[in-house]
C-alpha cells in the first residue's frame, strides 16, 4: 500500500489516579479510587465497594493480540492467558509520545484511543446521578492532559458522557468540543429506565447533530448483568474476570448494541435527527445483517402500536444503515459486512494493545483480501477519516 491507516478502535491503559486527579473535593472519596496490595495489584473501589472491573486491567494483562489465533481459529486449548505484561513497562500504552513514536513503526498515520476501565465503571455509579457527572468530567479533564482530543491530528481519544441528566449531558458535550473533541462516547443500553432515543433527549441529539460530531457506543458494562442475568440463574455481582459463559452470550457482547440500535430506529431518532451519526465500535458486526432484517419486521408488525418517537419509514433498516459505521472484530466476515452496509460504512479497527484484538494494527489488512482497491483504502483509512474531519490525503502520483 501506498498509504498509512487510520485506526478506529485503539486503547490506552488508565493510571491509578484518572478519575481523582481533577475530580471535585466533594467527590474525591466518593468515587473511582485504586488500592494498591502487597502484590502489587490495583483494586478498583468506588466509594468502599469493588467495581466490576475488579483490577485495573493494565496490571496484568495478555500481550496485544495474545488471543488473536483463539479468535480467528488457530489456537483450540480455550480461553487462557498468554504473554502476561504491565502497562506500566510499556510506555507506548501509557503516554502518547510514545504511542505517536509506536505509530510510526506501525504505519499507523492516526488512532481513536478509547478506554479500558472507564468503560466499566459507569454502571457502578448508575444510583448517583451527581457522582457520575463528577467522575466523567474529571476522566475528560485528565483524557484531556494525557492524550488530548486531536494531538498532532494523529491522536483522537474520545470523552464520555452520560445521559442519565440532560442539563449535565449537554454542559459537558459543549464543554469537551469547545475543547476541541471530535467524537464523544455514550455506553450502549437504557439510560435511567428509558431509552437514549426518547424525545425528551432530543436536544443533545440535535447539538451532535449541528457539531456534526459522531457518537461512539463502545463495548461497555451496560447494567444487563442486572436485567437478563438475573432472569436466567447468574449473579449479577461476578467482576469481569469472573463472567460465566452464559453473562458474556446474553449481557456483555451483542445484546446491548443491537438493543441500542434497535430502540434508536423503531423511535425514530434519525427521523428526527437526520444528520446524526452514530459508530459502533468494538461490539463486532455478526449481528448487523439480521438486525435490519429484525427493525423491518418489527415496525410492520408493530404498526398499530404507540410510535414513542414519530411515525416510521416503510423501511427503517434503509434508515439505520445510513446512519451507522460499523467497526467489525477480525474474526467476523467483514466481506459480507461490507456488502450489508456498503463499503462506506465499514471501518478498520484494531483494538491495539488489547489482548482479544490484534497483535499488530496491519493483520486488519489481509481480511479485505478480495476487495478492490477503492474499498480497501476507504475501509483501511478514509471512512474514519471522512469522521473525524481530516483530510484523506492521496499518494502523489508516481511518474511514468
Amino acid at each position: 500500500m501506498d498509504y498509512s491507516l487510520i485506526d478506529a478502535d485503539g486503547h490506552y491503559y488508565e493510571p491509578d489516579d484518572c478519575f481523582s486527579r481533577h475530580i471535585e473535593a466533594r467527590y474525591r472519596d466518593a468515587t473511582v479510587q485504586v488500592r494498591r496490595g502487597a502484590d502489587g495489584l490495583g483494586r478498583v473501589f468506588l466509594g468502599g465497594r469493588r467495581t466490576f472491573m475488579s483490577v485495573m486491567p493494565g496490571d496484568y494483562a495478555s500481550a496485544p493480540g495474545a488471543l488473536q489465533g483463539l479468535f480467528m481459529g488457530e489456537v483450540a486449548d480455550g480461553f487462557t492467558h498468554r504473554e502476561v505484561i504491565n502497562a506500566k513497562d510499556h510506555p507506548e500504552f501509557t503516554h502518547r509520545a510514545a504511542r505517536l513514536a509506536l505509530m510510526d513503526t506501525q504505519g499507523v498515520e492516526a488512532t481513536l484511543m478509547l478506554p479500558t476501565l472507564a468503560v466499566a465503571v459507569e454502571q457502578d455509579m448508575v444510583g448517583d446521578v451527581e457522582l457520575t457527572y463528577a467522575s466523567l468530567r474529571a476522566f475528560n479533564r485528565w483524557l484531556e492532559e494525557d492524550w488530548g482530543y486531536s494531538a498532532q491530528n494523529r491522536i483522537f481519544a474520545v470523552p464520555m458522557l452520560s445521559l442519565l441528566d440532560l442539563d449535565q449531558a449537554m454542559a459537558e458535550l459543549r464543554r469537551v468540543l469547545d475543547a476541541g473533541a471530535r467524537l464523544v462516547h455514550l455506553r450502549p443500553g437504557p439510560v435511567g429506565g428509558r431509552s437514549p432515543a426518547h424525545p425528551d433527549l432530543d436536544p443533545f441529539w440535535a447539538a451532535v447533530a449541528e457539531a456534526g460530531v459522531p457518537v461512539v457506543f463502545h463495548v461497555s458494562n451496560s447494567g444487563y448483568n442486572l436485567a437478563y442475568g438475573t432472569l436466567w440463574s447468574e449473579d449479577p455481582a461476578n467482576p469481569s474476570h469472573l463472567q460465566s459463559p452464559l453473562q458474556w452470550a446474553l449481557c456483555n457482547t451483542e445484546r446491548p448494541i443491537v438493543d441500542t440500535l434497535t430502540a434508536l430506529t423503531l423511535h425514530n431518532l434519525f427521523g428526527r435527527h437526520p444528520n446524526v451519526r452514530v459508530v459502533s465500535i468494538e461490539n463486532g458486526s455478526n449481528w448487523v445483517r439480521p438486525l435490519l432484517k429484525n427493525v423491518d419486521k418489527a415496525a410492520a408488525l408493530g404498526r398499530r402500536g404507540p410510535a414513542l418517537g414519530g411515525s416510521l419509514p416503510a423501511r427503517p433498516s434503509e434508515v439505520l444503515a445510513e446512519h451507522l459505521w460499523v467497526c467489525p472484530f477480525p474474526e467476523d466476515d467483514v466481506r459480507d459486512l461490507i456488502t450489508v452496509l456498503g463499503p462506506e460504512r465499514v471501518l478498520f479497527g484494531s483494538d491495539y494493545p488489547h489482548p482479544e484484538g490484534l497483535r499488530h494494527p496491519a493483520d486488519f489488512v489481509g481480511l479485505l483480501e478480495g476487495c478492490d482497491e477503492v474499498t480497501t483504502r476507504r475501509v483501511l483509512r478514509g471512512n474514519i477519516a471522512e469522521l473525524l474531519g481530516i483530510p484523506d490525503r492521496r499518494p502523489a502520483a508516481r511518474p511514468a
